[in-house]
C-alpha cells in the first residue's frame, strides 16, 4: 500500500474511534509496512491536524503504548462557530411563548449537531468522561454528538419510565417556570457507582431541570464532571444551577418588540485550547 493509501485509511480508521488508544504494532500488521514508516506516516498526521486545528494525535510510549485521536477544535474555528451561530439565534421568528426560543432546526441540522458536539467534546476532551447524560426529548440528539467525540455511551432521564428500561430511580425537582414539582427517572442499570458524568441540555431558564439531574447522578454515587447547555436564558436572575457553561448567552427575548439579543456563551473562556 503507498503511503499516501495508508495515511487515507490510518486518518479514517482513528477518527472513527476517538479516545481510543490503537498499538502501533496493529498498524503495522494492518498495511504490511515497518513501524517506522508507521510513526513517519503518523509524524505526518498529527502535523496535518495541529496546522488545521481539527484534532490532537497522542502517541504513547512503551509496551502498552499506541496513539489515539483527541477530536478537538482550534479556539479560531469555536469562536467563528459561535459567533455565526448566536447570529442566526437572533431571528427575531424563533421567539415562543414564556421567554422560549425555537431551537429545533438547529437540534435537527446534522452538521450543526456535528459541530456542537465536537465543541463540547473539545473542552472535556481531558475530563474523563464516563458517561453523557441529558432529559427527554430535545436534548437527546445533543448528547448523542458529544458521546461520539468522547467515544462514551449517553443515557437519558425521562418524565416516565419505560417498562423496557426495567427498575428505575426517580428524583422531584423544580421546573423551569419554578412554579410546579416535577419528576425523572433513571433506570438503575444505565449508570455505574463512582462514575464521571457530563450533563448537557438544549436550553436552560432557570437551571431547574438541571438540579434535577444533578440530583439523580448524586442518588446513583456518581460525579458531576461538568454541565454545558446549547443556550441559557440570561435575562433570568434566578439560577438554581452553578458552574454551568453554555454555548450561547441569550440576553433579551421580547415578544412585543420582536426582539431577541444572543452572544457567544462562556464555553470558549473556559477551553484550554492551547493543547495543540
Amino acid at each position: 500500500m503507498k503511503r499516501s493509501e495508508r495515511l487515507v485509511d490510518m486518518t479514517k480508521y482513528l477518527m472513527e474511534r476517538p479516545h481510543d488508544l490503537i498499538p502501533l504494532p496493529f498498524f503495522a500488521k494492518r498495511y504490511g509496512a515497518a513501524k517506522s514508516s508507521i510513526s513517519e506516516d503518523l509524524a505526518i498526521l498529527k502535523h496535518t491536524l495541529a496546522n488545521n486545528q481539527d484534532g490532537i494525535l497522542e502517541t504513547v510510549a512503551g509496551a502498552a503504548g499506541g496513539v489515539r485521536y483527541i477530536p478537538f477544535w482550534g479556539k479560531k474555528h469555536a469562536q467563528n462557530y459561535l459567533n455565526e451561530l448566536a447570529t442566526r439565534i437572533e431571528d427575531p421568528d424563533r421567539i415562543l411563548a414564556g421567554g422560549f426560543v425555537y431551537l429545533s432546526d438547529i437540534l435537527g441540522n446534522p452538521e450543526d449537531l456535528d459541530k456542537i458536539g465536537k465543541l463540547i467534546a473539545t473542552r472535556y476532551a481531558y475530563s474523563n468522561i464516563d458517561i453523557v447524560m441529558t432529559i427527554e426529548t430535545k436534548g437527546i440528539a445533543l448528547a448523542q454528538a458529544v458521546a461520539r467525540y468522547l467515544n462514551v455511551p449517553f443515557i437519558i432521564a425521562r418524565k416516565r419510565s419505560k417498562v423496557t428500561e426495567g427498575a428505575t430511580v426517580s428524583v422531584n425537582y423544580i421546573s423551569s417556570s419554578l412554579d410546579r414539582v416535577s419528576k425523572m427517572e433513571l433506570p438503575t442499570r444505565v449508570l455505574k457507582e463512582n462514575s464521571n458524568v457530563l450533563l448537557v441540555d438544549d436550553f436552560m431558564m432557570a437551571g431547574g431541570t438541571l438540579t434535577g439531574m444533578q440530583q439523580l447522578v448524586k442518588e446513583f454515587n456518581s460525579n458531576i464532571a461538568g454541565v454545558c447547555v446549547l443556550c441559557e436564558a440570561d435575562f433570568d436572575d434566578v439560577k438554581l444551577i452553578e458552574g454551568h457553561l453554555s454555548l450561547v448567552k441569550i440576553k433579551r427575548v421580547d415578544d412585543k418588540k420582536k426582539v431577541i439579543m444572543a452572544e457567544p456563551g462562556s464555553l470558549v473562556a473556559h477551553t484550554d485550547f492551547d493543547r495543540f
